[in-house]
């Protein structure tokens, strides 16, 4: 390529000047000067270098030898939980288990049972819910770490209960309060693990009481109290004491856009907690009426069929409301494929279903009539299914 007159004007210009440059004197800052008084005084007390002599530490006050004594007497009963989530290698089918979140919890009884928020055991991509895991790792106060398993979930109060399977002697239960004669101004400290700083005390006092909070559910919790101690995440789950040390409160939420603390912490009352616990660790599950069907999990219903609302009938019981009112569940082959496509229910006594936990939720805060109607999708129309529950028989926790 022969080049234009224009770049070899310009060559020719820098060829010229190159023999002005290496002429041109070089430019250095000058070595810095310090009067020589400085430098001397500098030298001078260099050989003054020693530790400082420790200044003599004030009694503690009552207020802090409280705290320090409470934190010392909870802290055993405080636990770091580590949700664990199944994952498949596509290519060789191998199952391997990955941390998906972190958060707090706290022993509960005698028995190995441990109370956390619901919410820390949740899968979640793109702040989308996915699914929620069975198996967790619980990690005491001594740094050990153990196997646990759900064995309980209320998804209207965001409450789950763990089963772990540690020595019972290296368990500790945390001592029970009550929430019901609380006051605003009443101090309260908070345990937990913020961004996986374990065993973080916070303190502060009550800012308010008879909050209501939402859930990922779309329900409500009543009576939520609120405090000032500083909660980030990874408190979820942790316990909220009083000064006696007693637990009155699980820190469950903050208020804040960004997910940073701003002062402002909420924490589900224990009163709340005495009574919804027993019954998952009895139970499994706030019973719901037996409608005697098993829905698709939500996340599964839209990567198999690209459905994002309502659930999926993936069986009926024949003998049940949901068989004799005629739900139609999915039809599959011997090998287990989808044959035909079954109901999709919509509406429950007039509302949108979004979620499987959004439907249970619902189910758990209110007890359902003896006639319950759902509104189905069936064949590409919308038709409206009644289901008797006066002959229906006790609930399995598998199925609603």
């Amino acid at each position: 390529m022969i080049p234009s007159p224009r770049c070899f004007s310009l060559g020719l210009a820098i060829l010229m000047a190159l023999p002005l440059l290496a002429q041109a004197p070089t430019q250095t800052p000058p070595p810095p000067t310090h009067a020589p008084s400085e430098e001397g005084t500098i030298q001078r007390f260099r050989a003054h270098a020693a530790p400082r002599a420790v200044a003599q530490r004030p009694p503690l006050s009552t207020e802090e030898r409280n705290t320090i004594r409470r934190f010392k007497e909870a802290k055993p009963s405080v636990v770091y939980v580590s949700a664990i989530f199944p994952v498949q290698d596509l290519r060789t089918l191998d199952i391997t288990k990955i941390p998906t979140g972190t958060g707090t919890g706290f022993v509960w009884d005698e028995w190995g049972h441990v109370v956390t928020n619901h919410h820390v055991i949740t899968v979640e991509e793109q702040g989308k819910r996915i699914g929620d895991v069975n198996e967790v790792e619980v990690t005491l106060a001594d740094g050990k770490t153990y196997k646990g398993r759900v064995i309980g979930t209320s998804f209207a109060y965001d409450i789950s209960v763990l089963q772990v399977f540690a020595p019972l002697n290296a368990m500790r239960p945390i001592p029970i309060g009550r929430s019901s004669d609380l006051q605003v101004g009443q101090a309260v400290t908070a345990i937990g693990n913020p961004f996986g700083l374990d065993h973080t005390l916070t303190k502060g006092v009550i800012s308010a009481l008879g909050r209501e909070i939402a859930t990922g559910y779309n329900t409500h919790i009543l009576n939520v109290i609120q405090t000032d101690a500083a909660v980030n995440p990874g408190n979820s789950g942790g316990p909220l004491l009083d000064s006696g040390g007693r637990l009155v409160g699980m820190n469950t939420a903050i208020a804040a856009a960004t997910g940073a603390s701003v002062g402002i912490g909420f924490a589900i009352p224990v009163d709340t907690l005495n009574r919804v616990v027993p019954l998952l660790i009895a139970r499994g599950r706030l019973e719901p009426p037996s409608m005697g069907f098993v829905t698709m999990g939500s996340y599964e219903a839209q990567q198999v069929f690209g459905i994002t609302r309502g659930l999926v009938i993936r069986e009926v019981d024949a003998d049940s409301p949901a068989g004799r009112a005629g739900l139609k569940p999915l039809e599959v082959d011997a090998e287990g494929r989808v044959k035909a496509m079954g109901d999709i229910l919509l509406a429950y006594q007039g509302r949108q279903i979004e979620s499987e936990g959004q439907f249970m939720a619902m189910l758990e805060l209110e007890a359902p009539a003896d006639e319950v109607v759902f509104d189905v999708l069936r064949e590409g129309r919308v038709i409206k299914v009644t289901l008797n529950l006066k002959a229906a028989k006790k609930a399995v926790p598998t199925s609603i």
